[in-house]
C-alpha cells in the first residue's frame, strides 16, 4: 500500500488544470515510475495525487501545422523509440530514451515525467537540449511555451507555475531539418543504471559534406541541470570536417561544463569522459550525416 491522502483522476487537460488549482499541494502522477517509488521510500508520504494518466490527448507523436514535431507529455519511452516520425527525423531521441531503466519502466515512464523531475541525469534531457526543444505548459491562464533550457531552474526544480501541467514537447523544424545526431550514455553498467555522464551531439553538414555548418552539444550530469556547451559549438561551427576540428571540439567543452564529485564518479573523471564522449558523438553524427572524418 502507498501512503497517500487522496487520489484525483483527470480525464482532460482542462480537468487536470482545474484539479491543480483546487489542490495546489497535490503531486502530479503520470506513469508513476518515479513518484510511487518516492512515496514508498517515504519522501512523498501522505501526499495527495492528481493522476493525468487517462488523458489520451497528451499521448503520441505528430507534426503540427508549423512543422514542429509534437511529442505529447504522456508518450511513453517505448512509444517514442518505435514511432516512425521519431525514427525518420530525430532517431537519436528514440535511442536515448531506450536507455532508460528496463522494458517495464520504458513501457510506463513518460517523456513529461522524465523532464518534469528536473534531474540532470535524465536520459532524454541532453538530447532535448541539443535539439533546442520547446516545452508546452498549460495552465489557468492558457498555454505557455518556453525553451527547455529555461524550463530547468536548478537541480530538481523546473518552471511549472501554479496550476500548470506540461502538455507537450516540441522540436522545431529548424532544429531537426537535415540534422543528424548521436547520444552516448556512460554508466557503470550497460543497463538499469543512472548515467554517470550523458552526451548528445548533432550536426548539419554542407552539401559536399566537407564543412560543419552547425553543431550542437548538450550534457547530462555535467552540472546541476542539463546544459549546452556553447564554447565547443563555436569552435566547430563553420570548420572543416577533420580530426583537428573534432579534437578542438572535445577540448573546448571543458570551458563550459562543471561536473561535481560524487560517489558515482570524481569530477576529474567526469571531465575526462565528457571530452571523449564529445569527440565520439561528433564523429558518429558526421557519419550519420553522410560525412567522413
Amino acid at each position: 500500500m502507498y501512503d497517500l491522502s487522496a487520489l484525483y483522476e483527470a480525464s482532460s487537460v482542462a480537468e487536470a488544470v482545474a484539479l491543480r488549482v483546487a489542490h495546489p499541494e497535490a503531486q502530479i502522477i503520470a506513469g508513476g515510475s518515479d513518484v510511487l517509488v518516492q512515496m514508498r521510500e517515504g519522501k512523498r508520504a501522505g501526499k495527495a495525487l492528481i493522476s493525468i494518466y487517462g488523458i489520451d490527448a497528451m499521448r503520441g507523436v505528430s507534426i503540427d501545422e508549423d512543422e514542429n514535431i509534437r511529442i505529447g507529455s504522456l508518450t511513453s519511452f517505448s512509444h517514442i523509440t518505435k514511432d516512425p516520425i521519431i525514427q525518420k527525423y530525430i532517431n537519436v531521441l528514440g535511442e536515448a530514451v531506450d536507455m532508460v531503466g528496463g522494458p517495464q519502466i520504458r513501457n510506463i515512464g513518460t517523456i513529461g515525467g522524465n523532464t518534469c523531475n528536473g534531474v540532470t541525469s535524465a536520459d532524454s534531457a541532453s538530447t532535448l537540449h541539443a535539439w533546442e526543444a520547446i516545452v508546452e505548459l498549460t495552465g489557468p491562464n492558457g498555454v505557455r511555451r518556453l525553451p527547455i533550457k529555461d524550463f530547468y531552474i536548478k537541480a530538481g526544480t523546473v518552471d511549472l507555475q501554479d496550476g500548470e501541467i506540461q502538455t507537450a514537447i516540441l522540436i522545431p523544424k529548424s532544429s531537426y531539418e537535415n540534422c543528424f545526431g548521436h547520444y552516448i550514455k556512460y554508466a557503470m553498467r550497460n543497463a538499469m543504471d543512472i548515467a554517470t555522464t550523458g552526451c548528445s551531439v548533432n550536426v548539419v553538414l554542407s552539401a559536399d559534406k566537407k564543412t560543419i555548418e552547425r553543431v550542437r552539444i548538450a550534457y547530462g550530469v555535467a552540472g546541476p541541470v542539463p546544459m549546452r556547451a556553447p564554447s565547443a559549438e563555436a569552435v566547430a561551427t563553420g570548420k572543416s570536417v577533420s580530426m583537428e576540428t573534432v579534437n578542438a571540439f572535445g577540448d573546448a567543452v571543458l570551458e563550459d561544463i562543471n561536473p561535481r564529485d560524487s560517489w558515482r564518479a570524481a569530477k576529474a573523471f567526469r571531465q575526462h569522459i565528457a571530452v571523449e564522449l564529445a569527440k565520439r558523438c561528433l564523429i558518429r553524427s558526421i557519419e550519420l550525416a553522410g560525412g567522413a572524418v
